[in-house]
C-alpha cells in the first residue's frame, strides 16, 4: 500500500462587488468589445472595504472544509497560495487557522504567483504522503486589484479577486488500482531569466513599497502556450497515460486565447476544458481551485474522474498536477 493525498472538499468565495467590462470602460480608456476580443473576460469581482485575502482564504477554506464533511479540527496543516497577503509578516495561512480554529498544526504562505496553488498543492502532498501530516487545506487566494495600475488597461482590464480551496486527505492507497483515487502526478518548474516580462515594481527591501503590476502581455502569451502543454505532457508520461484520457483540464484562468491555444497544441478537445475567465478573470493564485470548485458544484467533475490542473505565472513559474477525483 501506498500513501496518496485525496480531494475529499472543494470550497471558493468572491468579494460582493461585481464589475463588468462596461463599468470599467466608463473609468478606463477601453471598451467591452476589446476586452472579449482579447481575453474573453466579460466580469470580475473586486475586493471592498473590509474584504481582504484572509477573509476571502477562510470563505473559501470553510466552504471546503463543509464539503468534505469534516471538522475544521481536523485541518493539521494549511499552505495558502498567494502575493498578495494581508501582512509582509505573518503568513496569512497563520490567520486563516486562527478565523477556522484549528491551532498548532503547520501553517505557512507559498509564493508563485499564478503557478501558486500547483506549488502549495505539491507541498501540501509530499507532506501528507511522508506522514508529516494527515488532513491539509490548500488554498489561493489574491486580492489583485491592489496592485493593479488602473491607468493601464493593458493589465488593470485582465485581473480579478477571489479565492479557491480544496481539503486533503491521507489515505492508505493500493498502487495496482488503476481507479485508485489522489493525485498521481506533478511537476513543477521556474525560470528566472524571464522576470521582466511579469512582475510587480515594488518591495519592502527594494523601494519599501507594494509596487504595481506590469506585464509584456505578447511575450508572457508565447512562453505559456510551449510551457503549459509541455508540462501536462510530462505529468501525464510520468502517470503513463495520454491526453485521450483526460475527463478534465483545469487551466489557470488568464487569457481565453491561452486556453484555446493550448488545447489546440495538445490536441484536447475544448469541451474538456473548465473555462470561468469570462465570469472571473485572472484571479492568479485562486483561478485554479476557484475554477475547479465551480465545476465540481455545477456536476461536471464527479468523483473518480480524472482531472489535469495546471498554471503559468510570473517567475516564471510553472507547473501541473494529475488527479483521481
Amino acid at each position: 500500500m501506498i500513501r496518496r493525498s485525496v480531494v475529499i472538499g472543494t470550497g471558493s468565495a468572491l468579494p460582493r462587488r461585481a464589475v463588468s467590462n462596461a463599468e470599467l470602460a466608463a473609468q478606463v480608456d477601453t471598451t467591452d468589445e476589446w476586452i472579449v476580443e482579447r481575453t474573453g473576460i466579460r466580469n470580475r469581482y473586486i475586493a471592498g472595504e473590509g474584504e481582504t485575502t484572509v477573509s476571502l482564504a477562510t470563505a473559501a477554506a470553510r466552504a471546503a472544509i463543509a464539503a468534505a464533511g469534516i471538522e475544521a479540527a481536523r485541518i493539521d496543516l494549511i499552505v495558502l497560495a498567494t502575493a498578495t497577503p494581508d501582512q509582509t509578516f505573518p503568513a496569512s495561512a497563520t490567520q486563516v487557522q486562527h478565523a477556522l480554529g484549528c491551532n498548532g498544526g503547520t501553517a505557512f504562505d507559498v509564493a508563485a504567483v499564478c503557478s501558486g496553488f500547483l506549488y502549495a498543492l505539491s507541498v501540501a502532498d509530499a507532506m501528507l504522503r511522508t506522514g508529516m501530516a494527515s488532513c491539509a487545506l490548500v488554498i489561493g487566494a489574491e486580492t489583485f486589484s491592489r496592485i493593479l495600475d488602473w491607468e493601464d488597461r493593458t493589465t488593470c482590464v485582465l485581473f480579478g479577486d477571489g479565492a479557491g480551496a480544496i481539503v486533503l486527505e491521507a489515505r492508505d492507497s493500493d498502487p495496482g488500482d488503476p481507479a485508485a483515487r489522489g493525485i498521481l502526478a506533478s511537476r513543477l518548474h521556474a525560470d528566472g531569466a524571464h522576470n521582466g516580462l511579469l512582475y510587480v515594481d515594488g518591495g519592502p527591501s527594494t523601494t519599501g513599497t507594494v509596487g504595481k503590476l506590469r506585464m509584456k502581455g505578447r511575450e508572457v502569451f508565447r512562453h505559456a502556450v510551449v510551457n503549459l502543454a509541455s508540462v501536462l505532457g510530462e505529468v501525464l508520461a510520468e502517470a503513463g497515460l495520454q491526453v485521450s484520457d483526460l475527463d478534465w483540464v483545469v487551466p489557470h484562468q488568464a487569457n481565453a486565447r491561452i486556453l484555446d491555444a493550448t488545447a489546440r497544441k495538445l490536441g484536447l478537445a475544448p469541451e474538456k476544458v473548465v473555462v470561468t475567465v469570462d465570469r472571473h478573470a485572472n484571479t492568479s493564485a485562486a483561478s485554479v481551485p476557484l475554477a475547479l470548485d465551480v465545476a465540481v458544484r455545477d456536476g461536471r467533475i464527479k468523483p473518480g474522474d480524472l482531472v489535469m490542473l495546471e498554471a503559468m505565472g510570473g517567475g516564471f513559474t510553472w507547473g501541473a498536477s494529475l488527479i483521481r477525483m
